[in-house]
């Protein structure tokens, strides 16, 4: 398996990329327009890129939590790392993105029962951006921690 390490990892980086990328562009890009635009305007442009992102963000988070749990098995032999430092900010990134993961699953549930409201999806995507950057802060300091 430690041969396909780098292709894992090209893999987890290149699904972590386009998540915390769409979540940023969403709450810097997409709030900003509201500045500019009327409410019923704002809605109409969340919907279409919802609906767009809806079509390939399950597959993007699938593959980043599989190739994260792969990277967690190869680096840490299950469950051996931890109680090390290393383990232990291993292990906090993992829970934080259960965390992401629990909010994603949360929003989609919502958007799909049609309970989202632009209040809430602030919010959702205001929380998940702040969990994805303490998992890039981790992902770039535990080796050095």
């Amino acid at each position: 398996m430690s041969a396909w390490y780098p292709w894992i990892v090209l893999l987890h980086l290149s699904c972590a990329i386009v998540f915390v990328g769409a979540v940023t562009f969403e709450v810097v890009v997409l709030e900003a327009l509201y500045r500019h635009f009327d409410i019923a305007t704002m809605q109409s442009i969340e919907k279409a890129v919802m609906a767009r992102v809806r079509r390939f963000m399950p597959v993007v988070v699938i593959l980043l939590f599989v190739s994260g749990g792969v990277l967690f098995e190869i680096r840490c032999g299950g469950l051996e790392c931890v109680g090390s430092r290393f383990g232990n900010w291993l292990l906090l990134k993992v829970l934080l993105a259960f965390g992401v993961l629990g909010v994603f699953v949360n929003a989609m549930w919502t958007m799909r029962s049609g309970k989202m409201d632009v209040c809430r999806f602030r919010h959702t995507h205001r929380i998940v951006l702040g969990l994805m950057v303490g998992i890039v802060f981790l992902a770039k300091t535990m080796f050095y921690l």
